[in-house]
């Protein structure tokens, strides 16, 4: 795809108490991977979400942190039982208003990059009417 056609997303650190802010696990291994297919899906679909650097947050970035304090609502979503973003966010001092963890949906940890689309689409979709109800 040429740059032209690249979408280009709202500005998380000047948008964010109008974005719903997700954030990640996108750990190397199916629910990771599963976590961060739904951030980039909830990003696209015109819903007011927008995913943003968990890396950076767990990093100390002033910038990212003021982020997930400011948004909208803050979505976390776990991969696996070890819920490494919801971790990162309470070291922080940071509540989120919504939390999942994918291996807790009866979805299997493998270690793969690889995962099930409809997984992704069946979690997505749950993530969405719960956001609706936020």
């Amino acid at each position: 795809m040429a740059k032209e056609d690249w979408t280009i997303l709202p500005h998380c650190a000047k948008e964010s108490k109008e974005l719903y802010i997700v954030l990640t696990c996108d750990g190397a291994s199916s629910v990771g991977q599963v976590g961060n297919e739904i951030a980039k899906k909830l990003t696209l679909s015109n819903t007011g979400a927008r995913m943003c650097c968990l890396a950076a947050v767990a990093a100390n970035s002033p910038t990212h942190i003021k982020i997930a304090k400011d948004a909208k609502k803050l979505v976390v979503i776990n991969g696996c039982v070890l819920k490494c973003a919801s971790n990162i966010l309470e070291q922080r001092g940071i509540k989120p208003d919504y939390v999942l963890t994918i291996s807790e949906l009866g979805i299997p940890k493998a270690p793969t990059l690889d995962f099930d689309d409809e997984d992704v689409e069946k979690i997505a979709l749950k993530v969405l009417e719960d956001l609706k109800k936020l």
